[in-house]
């Protein structure tokens, strides 16, 4: 079975949605809405991968249980952890689930994503949410500009 692609401009800001079920993925879904993102959700960790290579999705929302007993049994985690950077970094990964503390850095640089979120703070998620883009993008503003001139002949 093939995934359906919808057209994205490039004016979209596209975010992956990889939760565990469905209640949760309508109200994130809607929470990322709600913040300008254009979502795609899929419910296996192949459908994952085969997303993520193909767009360069903005943002990554992953749920702790995706497809897993365990955060230690989310193979669509441990794929992206072992994906090399320059292949993940036009994204900003945010995962949540219960046994994170919301924003802790080092539980996220542990987990090699953005930020962490603790499913009771999900409230909260669309404030988060701009937050981490925002910091990601300012740490990523120098690369990204020497990226942009060398590709336009400038550097």
């Amino acid at each position: 079975m093939s995934a359906e692609y919808e057209y994205l401009s490039p004016e979209d800001k596209p975010a992956l949605l990889a939760l565990c079920n469905e209640e949760w993925q309508a109200s994130i879904e809607a929470i990322v809405k709600q913040i300008g993102y254009k979502t795609h959700a899929v419910t296996t960790p192949e459908d994952f991968t085969a997303r993520f290579g193909a767009v360069q999705y903005q943002l990554t929302v992953i749920d702790e249980l995706f497809c897993a007993a365990s955060l230690a049994e989310n193979t669509t985690l441990q794929a992206l952890q072992v994906m090399p950077m320059n292949n993940r970094r036009h994204s900003t990964i945010i995962l949540i689930g219960d046994s994170f503390q919301t924003g802790h850095p080092l539980q996220a640089y542990q987990q090699s994503v953005h930020a962490v979120v603790n499913r009771a703070d999900a409230g909260n998620l669309a404030g988060l949410i701009q937050k981490t883009v925002g910091d990601n993008e300012m740490f990523l503003h120098m690369f990204r500009d020497t990226q942009r001139r060398i590709a336009e002949g400038k550097a």
